[in-house]
């Protein structure tokens, strides 16, 4: 098969050369098994990389439609995103289509978003930020000329960091302390040991512009002032391959995987089933405490497989899926220790009217920055200030509503469940208080035209998706948090148990959970080299 060595959009095929790289699956009865914990973005990249190179692949997942966090709502003819509405670097995406001899343009249309965001500050100016080096210049010129020469400075910082973090190390297994040492200097080099927040401010001054560089961390669970800053490389890849919307939601991507998995390769879907357990059998291979052998539902059917393959929370797997005598790495102990993300309260709206001045994407900057952040992830209180992200798809793909309508999710950063909050309680009062603040700042009379109405908090996070401590987004990004500090791709002490998603190398965000699957090509063996083995 063709192994696309480096994160770029050049080295996708040529259409006359799709099917040339592209491994036969074996005779069905001959396919080792692959077993995949989750239908979210990772687990159905994973589906296609394994069932590409051979394997037998069944999905389970607990929810009743595939998707994970990128599952749609639909009410009152609106429909709404679950999650995921940032697409960056879709190339990721079309390199599935092509292992499997196919286009993605040939299943969906992917709509370039300008501007990115428009960021709107609590006194009521604005910031337009996109990927156009001389529209960027004009609007740092606006908010804050005496940093324009800094802005520059740091976005060239960027490139290097992208350069090394996204492009060389993004899609590459972390597995020891070797792997870390291998990279350490390179690290040292790029300032990784400073925070998002610390890197962006040595370069520019005027605190708006600092919030501008430096909110990107939200979009993965992490905060600007203790994520490493390594995360500084997203201000380069949307610039290097735009922000992009798919015609239809983020379903529309999550549809045309499913179509990959079930039509070209021959994969299984079972929907409405939860994972109560991995199964794990003792085994005498040096170095390990078990070998995994499949799962059991929590109806109590047993499924084995050849190997398995995890896009549950990586902490909930290892503390509730993995019997605790076969975890050395990941102990409670340890699992008690780490720092999660923080959680999100997110309301889905429609309105009976269009407002026309709202952009695809909006960051509404609170009153504070700094100090709302200590909130959220150090003190763990419920603040009665909010900055939010407001999505607006109908901006881009009016078809997300009924025709004069639009479809909303507004989304508030929140503590996770170690906050207390009692959310059956606080969910009407707070979802009330972002209604009142919509309606002063952005969206007028929003009350009076509200439609279709639908909530997700920390709760829910826990309940729908078993995220542990209702976190949104699995461990927090920090430097001690992230490559080989993070869950293994390859399970530090179980044979043939793998993970993919936000929960570990490289982490959150669209293309951080497409790379974990493409780091299965290096851990897992191909099907046929993996039946000579057993």
């Amino acid at each position: 098969m063709t192994v696309i060595d480096t994160f770029s959009p050049d080295r996708l095929l040529p259409q006359g050369q799709l099917n040339e790289g592209r491994t036969p699956t074996l005779a069905n009865g001959d396919a080792p098994h692959a077993l995949v914990i989750g239908a979210g973005f990772g687990g159905l990249a994973a589906a296609v990389r394994l069932g590409v190179r051979g394997y037998r692949v069944t999905i389970v997942d607990r929810l009743d439609q595939p998707g994970g966090r990128a599952r749609i709502f639909e009410e009152d003819g609106h429909i709404f995103d679950a999650g995921p509405t940032v697409v960056t670097a879709p190339f990721l995406f079309e390199e599935l289509w092509q292992l499997c001899g196919r286009r993605m343009g040939d299943d969906l249309t992917m709509l370039p978003v300008t501007p990115f965001y428009r960021i709107r500050f609590d006194d009521g100016s604005i910031f337009d930020y996109s990927g156009d080096p001389a529209s960027m210049r004009r609007e740092v010129l606006k908010l804050a000329p005496s940093d324009l020469a800094g802005y520059e400075a740091f976005i060239k910082k960027s490139e290097r960091i992208f350069a090394t973090g996204f492009e060389k190390l993004g899609h590459v297994p972390f597995e020891g302390p070797l792997d870390m040492a291998r990279v350490a200097p390179a690290m040292m080099r790029l300032e990784s040991w400073r925070t998002v927040h610390q890197l962006v401010s040595k370069y520019v001054k005027n605190e708006k512009l600092r919030q501008v560089l430096s909110f990107h961390p939200l979009l993965v669970g992490g905060n600007p002032y203790s994520t490493t800053s390594i995360y500084t490389l997203i201000a380069f890849l949307e610039r290097k391959w735009g922000v992009h919307y798919p015609k239809g939601g983020t379903s529309a991507l999550v549809k045309g995987l499913v179509g990959l998995i079930e039509n070209e390769l021959g994969g299984r879907l079972r929907l409405g089933e939860t994972v109560e357990e991995v199964l794990v059998e003792d085994t005498t291979t040096e170095g390990k405490t078990g070998r995994a052998t499949g799962v059991r539902l929590a109806g109590g059917e047993t499924i084995h497989a050849d190997l398995v393959v995890s896009n549950a929370d990586s902490m909930w797997l290892y503390k509730k899926l993995v019997p605790s005598r076969y975890r050395k790495a990941w102990t409670d102990a340890k699992i008690e220790r780490t720092k999660m993300s923080m959680s999100l309260f997110v309301w889905y709206f429609g309105t009976k009217k269009k407002y026309e001045h709202v952009e695809h994407h909006t960051i509404l900057m609170g009153p504070r920055y700094k100090e709302l952040l200590k909130d959220i992830f150090d003190r763990k209180v419920l603040s009665q200030d909010f900055s939010l992200y407001l999505h607006r798809p109908t901006k881009t793909d009016p078809n997300m509503a009924p025709e004069g309508r639009d479809s909303f999710y507004v989304l508030s950063p929140v503590p996770h469940l170690e906050s207390g909050v009692d959310w059956s309680r606080m969910n009407e009062p707070y979802r009330k208080a972002i209604e009142s603040y919509l309606e002063r700042t952005l969206l007028p009379d929003l009350g009076e035209n509200l439609t279709a109405s639908h909530t997700l908090d920390p709760q829910g996070f826990l309940g729908d998706y078993l995220s542990l401590r209702g976190a949104a987004f699995g461990l927090q990004p920090t430097l001690f948090q992230s490559a080989s500090f993070r869950p293994s791709n390859r399970s530090e002490d179980i044979e043939n148990l793998y993970l993919v998603g936000a929960g570990t190398h490289p982490g959150a965000g669209l293309p951080g959970v497409l790379s974990t699957a493409r780091v299965l090509d290096t851990v897992v063996p191909d099907a046929a080299a993996f039946v000579r083995a057993r």
